[in-house]
């Protein structure tokens, strides 16, 4: 973050040395103090996902305009800055990187300008910077550089030549030592398997290590929070030669109880030289996670923390399970229901505050490819009253329209990039994100008794749903092979992006419906809400707009006689956004030809007067247009059997036709014959005995007092 520093040589006055058209005009506009960023860690053990998150939030101007773009590789790039002389160049092609960047028109319309947060085709991402400071005695031994590296160009040289985060440590410590730094910063530079924190402590004096895994940060560009890391475990720190030697040739080193160094107490700013907007965000974020400070370690007054004792980088929170919402929320948090609530004392600073241009946030799964590892979620404007996108970052190729670009105009910041209501109430560029977000915040920000509960309401119901919807789009991400990912991940990004954008853009025109009639006796509320205000009313389908309906019962081939009652052929489906309004359409297929049978519904009645052979199919679409397609079943109609006569009986001499000739001795109604088979049988029962008679007539008996019963 761009801020004076109470030393010298402060990257705000370079900044404004070298040409910031808005620089002189910000400066005398603003409070020096309320100038500052945010940076939260929090490792995997106390997230509800199991994944680390690291993020920050970069303050600077309530209007200033951020682009989100993608830089393609190049051979042998050559570096410079537009706030200091550092030049240097790669030996090598670069590789693809996202980044967030401010608008040329602020550096002499360079395109260059701080890319701040991206991640690169090797799935390295890179947060930059959280301003720090040194104290005047470690001025005075190793000023910063005029031709150092600084904030201007971190991020495009880590994600533009590093394939790990160690090696853009490792990269960036070379640069130092070279050239020196041009100004004190913290720098989060992260990759699959690890997380690092790059301290520029002085001109060519830092430190990196890795983040610990049992506790979380919260820093309010803040030189002088305490931490304690094992210098010779290279595996896990890494440090410029004269780290310890420059201080204590100086008389400065200083030291904790146990004789280790105290890095942040030796170069960073006294802790009684801190400002009171740093002081009071960082108890805001301890309160946030409920790692709450000792009695008396810190004293709140009119102007908020005036005094905090030896406060720490890092902490560990009162409690597990944080959810990705509320790990992007604390970068709006303002201490609401504190003692340092800013929403109660204007006076004091707030990490959500109105001058917040981006935030952003990596959340880091483990055991993943590194194209997939890391999801950035980006929210291009003040954090308190916008929302973060997810995005593939590492995939990506395309970038959405609604995120504009470097060449759009700026001029929609109005004078000076104030907070200025009557500049919001104009019409925005047609189709910016940012803008839209931007515009929201300065609305709400300055109509928070009647606008801010209501707006706020609106978007966290959005940002659950996207992060609802996310987590089913991971799913079918993990699951695609990788030569299919870029794809996804571009489609993903506009059916993100560009939903959020009506959503937003929406809510805006609403809002300044709600200004322009003038009566706030009703609090603001957007339509878009239901009945109870607890959702939207009608669900973002992001997950639809990539993922296509799934088939969950097929419909099944059959066979029929002709005339015969069929069953229905029948189709199930879900939507992969779990939103109601699937279409069902049925099909027929004649040879080559497809034909709509007409019928819309899950069921298809089957028709069997005709004989023959037909080929249906149902298309499942969502509400998206996405469509699939069920298997192809046959239905056949048989024709129906008919029932053969019984066949006369013949004898050998008989003609067709013609009656059976009568046996010898034989008459009608006479009684039988030896040799007939009906006095067959009474002979053999008379044989057998009275027994077996009685046993078949009991039987019959039987028979028939069963068929009466």
């Amino acid at each position: 973050m761009r801020m004076l520093f109470s030393g010298g040589g402060g990257s705000w006055l370079r900044h404004a040395a070298c040409g910031l058209a808005v620089g002189t005009a910000i400066l005398t506009a603003t409070p020096l103090s309320a100038l500052a960023c945010t940076q939260v860690w929090v490792p995997n053990q106390f997230t509800a996902t199991g994944d680390r998150y690291v993020g920050r939030s970069e303050d600077y101007a309530s209007r200033h305009v951020k682009v989100f773009g993608i830089e393609e590789p190049q051979k042998n790039t050559h570096y410079t800055s537009d706030e200091s002389g550092f030049d240097w160049t790669s030996d090598k092609t670069s590789y693809r990187y996202t980044y967030v960047r401010d608008h040329p028109s602020d550096w002499d319309n360079r395109h260059d300008a701080y890319s701040e947060a991206g991640i690169n085709e090797h799935g390295v991402s890179c947060s930059a910077t959280l301003t720090t400071d040194y104290n005047e005695d470690i001025e005075k031994v190793d000023p910063l550089s005029d031709t150092g590296i600084g904030e201007y160009n971190y991020a495009s040289v880590i994600l533009g030549e590093s394939k790990t985060a160690r090696e853009g440590v490792e990269l960036l410590g070379r640069l130092i030592d070279d050239q020196g730094a041009n100004g004190c910063d913290q720098i989060t530079i992260s990759d699959p398997g690890e997380t690092w924190l790059f301290c520029a402590l002085s001109g060519h004096q830092w430190i990196a290590f890795v983040m610990p895994d049992d506790q979380v940060s919260v820093n309010p560009n803040m030189g002088n929070l305490r931490y304690r890391v094992d210098l010779d475990d290279a595996s896990k720190c890494l440090h410029s030669e004269g780290l310890l030697s420059v201080p204590e040739n100086a008389g400065l080193l200083k030291t904790f109880e146990d004789g280790s160094p105290d890095i942040a107490g030796t170069y960073g700013a006294r802790d009684a030289g801190q400002s009171a907007n740093s002081n009071t965000r960082y108890v805001q974020g301890r309160h946030y996670f409920k790692g709450e400070l000792a009695p008396g370690s810190y004293e709140v007054t009119a102007k908020g923390v005036t005094s905090l004792n030896e406060p720490t980088q890092f902490f560990t929170p009162g409690r597990s399970g944080w959810t990705t919402n509320e790990l992007l929320r604390v970068l709006a948090t303002r201490g609401e229901g504190t003692d340092v609530d800013a929403n109660a004392n204007g006076e004091f600073g707030a990490i959500g505050n109105n001058r917040t241009v981006e935030s952003h946030m990596f959340q880091i799964r483990d055991g993943l490819t590194p194209d997939i590892a890391t999801v950035q979620w980006e929210a291009l404007s003040r954090t308190e009253f916008s929302v973060f996108v997810p995005l593939y970052s590492a995939l990506l190729t395309e970038v959405s329209p609604y995120f504009s670009d470097l060449n759009c105009d700026e001029s929609h910041q109005g004078p000076n990039q104030k907070d200025n209501v009557d500049w919001a109430m104009k019409e925005e560029p047609a189709d910016s994100l940012p803008f839209v977000l931007m515009d929201i915040n300065t609305l709400a920000y300055n109509h928070r008794d009647s606008m801010a509960s209501g707006t706020r309401a609106y978007l966290d119901a959005l940002q659950r749903q996207i992060i609802a919807q996310q987590d089913i789009v991971d799913t079918v991400m993990r699951n695609t092979p990788a030569e299919n990912r870029t794809a996804l991940a571009n489609e993903a990004q506009a059916a993100v992006v560009g939903q959020t954008y009506l959503k937003c853009d929406k809510l805006l025109d609403e809002m300044r419906a709600y200004i322009k009639a003038g009566d706030f006796s009703k609090p603001f509320a957007a339509s878009d809400m239901n009945a109870e205000g607890t959702d939207l009313a009608t669900p973002i389908t992001y997950a639809d707009a990539v993922i296509a309906p799934r088939i969950t019962q097929q419909p099944v081939s059959a066979t029929y006689e002709q005339g015969a009652q069929a069953a229905d052929l029948v189709v199930a489906a879900e939507a992969a956004g779990g939103a109601d309004g699937l279409a069902y359409e049925w099909f027929t297929k004649k040879g080559d030809d497809v034909v709509s049978t007409g019928v819309d519904t899950a069921n298809l009645a089957i028709d069997t007067s005709e004989v023959g052979e037909r080929i249906f199919f149902c298309r499942v679409t969502n509400a998206a247009g996405l469509h699939v397609d069920s298997d192809m079943v046959t239905v056949s109609v048989t024709k129906r059997a008919e029932q053969a006569p019984n066949p006369p009986s013949t004898t050998p001499d008989q003609k067709p036709g013609e009656k059976p000739a009568a046996k010898p001795g034989r008459k009608t109604g006479s009684l039988p014959q030896t040799g007939d088979p009906i006095l067959a049988s009474v002979v053999v029962m008379g044989l057998t005995g009275t027994s077996a008679v009685a046993c078949g007539v009991r039987g019959l008996r039987r028979n028939r007092r069963n068929k009466v019963h």
